[in-house]
């Protein structure tokens, strides 16, 4: 199996090398979990021609159709297509691939810069992630073009794939709109603010031509098979199950869409930003009666679709992770799953845990490993750092760990790629790193930077977090995948016999 963590022995010579050690191992069980490729070839089987697609494991709860399908691709399929859009969507891509081979017809995938997978049959395409850029929007032109130039009938079997990343790569403007305009808002909402994901996706939902549930639309007639990287059925998704997903979706572009022009608008004034969009956004969010409104269930519910969740919570990064802590000998206890939370606040926050659990054997004895996962935030405002969360917030607790000899500190992106990247060292930049993953901290750390240096404050205001992590062997370096969250885990190792 091929380590996802690429530069671990930069990481564990220092420091606290034993527990950096230990901690590298749990975060690599965690980034490992997070491939769908094993999980989406689990509910596809092929006998000949016929073709078995579905799995209980898999299905959002209470829907409608349970059970899986089986289509004999040489008598009621005519063609199999596939489209995709997310980061390390690839992966799911050369699974159906490895699975059907020759049968499938032609699709295109779009994905993030820097997302590696062999594919045969489908076209790749690569797009910016968070704010996007005019390749996305190609990207969309393209999927949207093929699509229609398809003539889809209900004998054409078209699976997509869609996960984290989909909001920037799928960006097709309606008419009227610069892609200027839809970069800056979200650079504006999402860096500038820091608004949550899903407020963002409400707006720019419904200034696009193929999200909200537009590209399933273009895909009527076909027999659809949606794979979502996600977890169905859990509630971080902000829809669980088949009711969830058809009714509070606002992020998952090939199902329907809860939102509105009215709700974006309110969006907009709430993040006082309704007068620092564009104009045409502005205009385009005040007309009414337009065709190709956002898709809502009813319409949904005509279409022959079968929804799948390729990442189910029960195999995915966290309890791999914890597993392995277990394993290791460090009982594992979960803090909090959540998003909103500022990265700089959880870092101070696991800093000084760590010092609690180490001082006071509080709220947990150790030996322990401590756990968080969700989304994290950093709200930039005008500063130009490259960074991101897991190193905001691995950056954030170098202070309050310092001195503690037993408590090291790993936060990373599980999508491989922790924030959006860009130039930040001469000698990452030569290897072909634009993007750390996160950071590995410990009680040595701020005794390290003091040797070389560096200047962490002036880091953490800027949210340049990159280049002191990576000048001080602390900044992951990981192979890219789909985003299933960030993963943090705090390790407090035992006493030592002296301290007992």
């Amino acid at each position: 199996m091929t380590k996802r963590i690429l530069n671990m022995e930069a990481l564990t010579s220092h420091g606290n090398v034993e527990g950096r050690k230990l901690v590298c191992d749990i975060l690599e069980a965690g980034l490992q979990a997070g491939d769908p490729y094993n999980s989406t070839r689990q509910m596809l089987k092929l006998e000949g021609s016929r073709l078995t697609v579905g799995d209980p494991a898999f299905e959002p709860l209470y829907t409608p159709h349970p059970g899986p399908d089986t289509y004999d691709l040489k008598t009621d399929i005519d063609r199999v297509f596939i489209f995709a859009v997310g980061k390390g969507m690839l992966r799911v891509v050369k699974a159906i691939e490895d699975v059907l081979g020759d049968y499938i017809t032609g699709g295109i995938a779009l994905v993030k810069y820097g997302d590696k997978e062999e594919l045969s049959r489908v076209e790749v395409l690569y797009g910016a992630h968070p704010v996007p850029d005019v390749n996305c929007v190609e990207g969309c032109r393209k999927i949207s073009e093929m699509i229609q130039s398809l003539h889809l009938t209900p004998r054409d079997l078209v699976f997509t794939a869609i996960g984290n990343g989909v909001g920037s790569l799928l960006t097709y403007p309606a008419e009227g709109i610069p892609l200027k305009a839809v970069s800056d808002m979200v650079q504006l909402l999402q860096i500038e603010k820091g608004a949550p994901t899903a407020e963002l996706s409400i707006v720019r939902n419904q200034v696009d031509r193929l999200k909200g549930g537009r590209i399933t639309r273009l895909l009527h007639p076909a027999k659809m098979v949606h794979l979502l990287a996600i977890d169905c059925n859990y509630g971080n998704t902000g829809a669980v199950g088949y009711p969830g997903l058809m009714d509070l979706n606002v992020w998952l572009h090939t199902l329907p869409d809860c939102g509105s022009k009215e709700f974006a608008a309110y969006i907009l004034e709430k993040w006082d930003a309704w007068d620092r969009v564009d104009e045409s956004i502005r205009t385009h969010l005040q007309k009414t009666g337009e065709e190709q409104e956002v898709m809502r269930s009813d319409e949904f519910e005509k279409m022959d679709c079968k929804i799948y969740g390729v990442m189910p919570d029960s195999m995915g990064p966290l309890p791999k992770a914890m597993k392995r802590a277990e394993e290791l000998g460090y009982p594992a206890h979960l803090i909090n799953r959540g998003h909103a939370l500022e990265a700089s606040v959880m870092g101070r926050f696991f800093g000084l845990l760590g010092n609690c659990v180490a001082n006071e054997e509080q709220p947990f004895p150790a030996p322990c490993a401590l756990f968080y996962t969700g989304e994290m935030l950093v709200t930039v405002g005008q500063e130009g750092g490259v960074g991101g969360r897991d190193q905001e917030c691995a950056l954030s607790a170098i202070q309050a760990l310092a001195g503690n000899q037993r408590a090291v500190l790993g936060c990373v992106d599980t999508d491989g790629t922790d924030g959006p990247g860009g130039h930040f060292c001469d000698e990452a930049t030569t290897m072909g790193i634009t993007a750390l993953s996160g950071g590995i901290v410990d009680g040595f750390t701020l005794e390290e930077a003091q040797e070389k240096d560096t200047d962490l404050i002036s880091a953490l205001k800027t949210h340049g977090t990159s280049l002191p992590l990576w000048q001080l062997n602390c900044g992951i370096w990981a192979t890219q995948n789909i985003s299933v969250q960030d993963l943090v885990v705090l390790l407090v190792m035992p006493k030592t016999a002296a301290e007992a």
